[in-house]
């Protein structure tokens, strides 16, 4: 797994996505407070069981643990999601909740214990950078722990372009914090759509430093993310 594609569920954009070569797609159903929260959640669910190429698999990117996550897990885990992104992780602990939801929802739709995978977006909070190191052991649906600069830029109050420092350091902890895991480590997502040549050193970058994946916001950034993250690709 190289590259996840960020899609809302809206037919032309999930059509796109498709067609971009990503290895997986992770429906966005936007914020949990939204009054189309409903809608969003009826058509990921509705696009989630479509056929798909051989291969692709389709994770959605939840409500965080709170009130709206249940209405969230029923639908998608009953179309038969592969795994979800779960926000605002703070620590094994948080997986060890939400894999007791997902037992729930499997059980009441029929699908094997153990189905619907975590990726844990494990960086988005101050606290979660103190929890790093205790997602070893918390469930066999650990999938991968996944780096996020802007949540957390947000919440130390930064300017855009601040907190050099402190996502460094959020960068490496989780580097180490999924090494110890044994889970593999995604890179966060390059924000600069027009920047072809910084996404690419970017990606070369984070290959060096150890991640195995990268997150997009834009199927044209698939191909360089797959090139630099394909098993084959050479030393850097």
């Amino acid at each position: 797994m190289r590259s996840f594609l960020l899609v809302p569920p809206r037919e032309e954009a999930f059509s796109a996505a498709l067609a971009s070569g990503a290895d997986a797609l992770a429906l966005d159903l936007g914020d949990p407070a939204d009054p189309a929260r409903e809608s969003m959640r009826r058509r990921a669910a509705a696009l989630i069981e479509r056929p798909r190429p051989p291969g692709l698999r389709l994770y959605a990117l939840i409500a965080p643990l709170g009130a709206a996550i249940d209405a969230d897990l029923a639908a998608l885990v009953a179309a038969g999601v592969d795994g979800v992104f779960l926000p605002q992780a703070c620590g094994g602990a948080s997986v060890q909740h939400l894999s007791a939801k997902l037992a729930v929802a499997e059980a009441e739709c029929g699908r094997a214990d153990g189905a619907t995978r975590i990726i844990a977006l494990a960086t988005q909070t101050p606290a979660a950078i103190f929890a790093l190191s205790s997602y070893g052991g918390s469930s066999s649906r650990l999938e991968a722990l996944a780096f996020d600069t802007e949540p957390l830029r947000r919440a130390l109050r930064a300017a855009p372009d601040g907190a050099a420092a402190p996502l460094a350091i959020a960068r490496s902890l989780l580097l180490l914090g999924a090494a110890a895991a044994g889970v593999a480590a995604i890179d966060a997502p390059f924000a600069d759509l027009a920047d072809a040549a910084g996404l690419a050193a970017e990606c070369r970058a984070a290959r060096r430093d150890g991640f195995a994946a990268k997150l997009a916001l834009n199927p044209a950034q698939i191909p360089p993310i797959n090139q630099t993250f394909a098993a084959d690709a050479p030393a850097l």
